[in-house]
């Protein structure tokens, strides 16, 4: 494990985005930091959640004191994806123009963040589940806690990606490693995750945050607009439109003839009950 040039102070407490604690935005030293908080819903993305993320999001972007954005969650999870109780009742759908159904987003683009020219980094400090696994794949890499765990359990709960999983899986490790965690909804903890190229670093729990505000240190410390560049250069060699369109017509036709919300209420309390124990 490599270590950044340099080890900036601890990060300072999170201040509240929008007058309620879902979703924190504190920006120091030119790192925004954004932090996922519902810990006793284990950070589900509720579209309250999806919505004042998106405006942390595109706050950091546009200041001009942040060069970097982090994206982390309060502990105990990064996040265990979308809100299953939320997503049962309104038919598989989240409100507020999330593109959790494969369609853009109310920023015009396909995944759950909004157009970003800054680098994002993944902080993830434990389970990232199903959507939430999503939400860590899009980022631009990921640092992982030694508590950190990936799944991706679509297929055991009965909804299908909508946020690139299967373009991004397959990028990131490999089409068949990607098909293998698909199928069996087993989870990956964070040495597989090192040793198979999901994520650039492990670190003890405790030095998470301390440890990826160094690599966005690092990256602050350089030109800002030739880091936007790259990312921009690398953001268009890595899409694949036609991908993503396959996965989100591939979900619609799943949602209109199998969607089940009482099939998903069944299985919510068994995939969290699974990421616990595994």
């Amino acid at each position: 494990m490599s270590s950044p040039s340099s080890m900036p102070p601890s990060t300072p407490a999170s201040t509240d985005l929008t007058g309620d604690d879902v979703v924190l935005l504190e920006v120091s030293d030119r790192i925004a930091t954004i932090t996922l908080n519902r810990p006793d819903a284990r950070n589900a993305l509720s579209s309250e959640v999806l919505t004042k993320m998106s405006e942390a999001m595109r706050r950091a972007e546009v200041d001009p004191h942040a060069d970097v954005l982090i994206l982390t969650g309060t502990d105990p999870a990064f996040t265990a994806g979308l809100d299953l109780k939320e997503l049962g009742s309104t038919g598989g759908n989240l409100g507020g123009g999330t593109g959790a159904d494969g369609s853009a987003n109310s920023d015009g683009v396909r995944g759950p963040f909004p157009k970003l020219t800054k680098p994002l980094i993944g902080a993830i400090n434990g389970v990232a589940v199903t959507g939430g696994f999503e939400l860590a794949l899009n980022c631009d890499f990921l640092v992982a806690s030694e508590n950190a765990k990936f799944g991706d359990t679509h297929a055991r709960v009965g909804v299908m990606p909508g946020w690139g999983l299967t373009v991004l899986l397959p990028q990131a490790i490999g089409v068949r490693r990607a098909r293998e965690m698909s199928f069996t909804g087993n989870f990956m903890d964070a040495a597989e995750a090192l040793h198979f190229g999901l994520v650039n670093h492990v670190v003890p729990h405790a030095e998470l945050i301390p440890f990826t505000r160094a690599i966005a240190a690092d990256i602050s410390g350089n030109e800002a607009d030739g880091v936007r560049q790259i990312r921009a250069t690398y953001d268009s060699i890595a899409t694949d439109d036609r991908a993503w369109e396959t996965e989100s017509l591939d979900g619609r036709a799943w949602r209109r003839s199998h969607f089940s919300p009482e099939k998903v209420a069944e299985r919510r309390e068994q995939i969290q009950s699974r990421g616990q124990s595994q």
